[in-house]
């Protein structure tokens, strides 16, 4: 990225290759459009073949670098890096809202919490233990050492440029891993930033690297690679078997951390005003582009339209503008696909028998703006209560009894995040047992903390991206056994 690091203005976004900022071997660029006006605000460098294989090239000889390095200093390194993104978050939040669309406000939580994930790797890394085993006999020694299992690759998406991004990164240099970063071509700048304070912190080169280009053909060419020792992905369903499958052609691990259609349970004897409120604010938060984004509302009866008019008046408070704009919490939705893609599940929910309770319509002509939407009684049918609808749409769905509740919550072959609002110790535990997720948040949305597991199981993905079970799949373990009295 060229120019002061303190200007306004939105940037033109180079590659990180090998400890070099740096423009696409063939000049290529692409266009960076801000949501909220649909205007070209900027470029980032389109990476080609020769570009990818720089990269590769680059992140082979800074694992042989990294490796080396002590768990210590590496920890010191990235502490480092977590005060610079701090001291940076302003700047790079502005920009995050310009190119993302989210409210200012939730652009620097994002920033200052991508700051905290890289702390808790940085401290997690310098305990990567292993074991002593107890042998047989007196003459041998058993134990396990970690070591790090090599080049990384990372795919990350664009509803949250940092947060996705900082996850694969830390856990792969806390490792002493080296990483190929593919960030998303949407939101260029913010993970770039997130990149040189890394690098401004004292990374040695090639230790981490940025590409951007054609999705299909940067994982293509990066997964294929005998360089390259895992991947990570963050995105839709679809997109991760794939990308799964080509992982496991080449036998490379692979972290997947893929879409959800989140159940959230109201039982009747829930604080049900509460549930709401905590509800409607976790709904529209990215205006809905959260992969733990509540989604499927599934409310006992006896306290169905208390709930729903009580999540309505919360929506009403909901301002939608430019995330720029101070006053406004929800701003736009990505790009024109969402705007389709929304639209068309809302209609179609609508032609299936679902009634309009809030939004359901495009906001003004510029932009894309989306109404924050509430939908009652939506049939199981409908297009939405089957695909994710990673959007402001809000599903309302009254049943009998828990035993209905939970059927509805895992008829789906989703299983990210899962929600529930009751006060019975008996419900809780029935959940716990019974709910197919892999995180479940009890009468709170206390997810996504760097130090608490986040991953799912089924089609939303495998493995876990935060927690201290999310170092494990960037190590090795090797068995070292020694005998004295030979």
């Amino acid at each position: 990225m060229s120019g002061d690091q303190h200007q306004t203005s939105y940037p033109s976004v180079l590659l990180h290759i090998g400890g070099e900022w740096r423009a696409a071997d063939s000049g290529r660029i692409g266009e960076v459009l801000n949501p909220a006006t649909q205007d070209v605000i900027g470029y980032y460098a389109h990476a080609g073949i020769l570009d990818l294989d720089l990269a590769l090239a680059a992140a082979e000889h800074g694992f042989q670098s990294w490796k080396r390095v002590s768990a210590f200093e590496r920890c010191r390194v990235m502490r480092r890096a977590a005060e610079i993104l701090r001291q940076r978050c302003d700047q790079i939040a502005t920009w995050m809202t310009i190119e993302q669309g989210k409210p200012i406000a939730e652009a620097r939580a994002e920033v200052m919490a991508g700051a905290d994930i890289i702390e808790w790797f940085a401290e997690e890394g310098r305990r990567s233990y292993g074991r002593v085993i107890p042998a047989r006999v007196p003459a041998v020694r058993q134990l396990t050492v970690k070591e790090p299992v090599g080049v990384v690759v990372a795919f990350t998406p664009w509803n949250f440029p940092i947060n996705q991004a900082v996850r694969k990164i830390s856990a792969a240099l806390a490792a002493g891993c080296s990483i190929v970063l593919k960030a998303p071509e949407e939101t260029p700048a913010a993970p770039a930033e997130l990149v040189r304070a890394f690098v401004d912190a004292g990374l040695p080169a090639g230790a981490l690297n940025l590409v951007y280009g054609t999705p299909g053909e940067i994982s293509n060419h990066l997964i294929a690679s005998p360089v390259v020792r895992k991947i990570s992905f963050t995105g839709s369903t679809a997109v991760g078997k794939q990308l799964a499958a080509l992982a496991g052609v080449h036998m490379k691990r692979a972290t997947m951390e893929l879409g959800g259609h989140t159940p959230v349970v109201v039982l009747r004897d829930a604080n049900v005003d509460a549930a709401a409120r905590i509800t409607a604010a976790a709904k529209f938060r990215n205006a809905g582009q959260v992969c733990v984004s509540p989604t499927r509302f599934l409310i006992e009866e006896p306290v169905y339209d208390r709930f729903v008019d009580t999540f309505h008046q919360a929506t009403k408070s909901v301002k939608v503008g430019s995330g720029l704009e101070p006053e406004t919490t929800m701003g736009p939705l990505a790009n024109a696909r969402r705007i389709e893609a929304i639209d068309g599940m809302v209609h179609d929910a609508i032609q299936s028998g679902a009634e309009l309770v809030a939004g359901g319509q495009v906001v003004g002509n510029r932009g894309y703006f989306y109404e924050p939407t509430i939908l009652s009684r939506v049939p199981t049918a409908a297009r939405v209560m089957n695909e994710e609808p990673f959007g402001p749409v809000a599903l309302m769905v009254p049943l009998p009894s828990l035993e209905a509740i939970i059927a509805e919550a895992n008829r789906l072959n989703f299983g990210l995040a899962s929600y529930a609002f009751t006060r019975s110790a008996a419900a809780v535990n029935r959940l716990t047992d019974e709910i197919a997720a892999g995180m479940l948040s009890v009468n709170h949305t206390g997810l996504a903390l760097p130090e608490v597991p986040f991953g799912g199981i089924n089609d939303s993905g495998n493995g876990t991206e935060g927690g201290a079970d999310a170092l494990e799949p960037y190590l090795n373990t090797k068995f070292v056994t020694h005998r004295s009295d030979a």
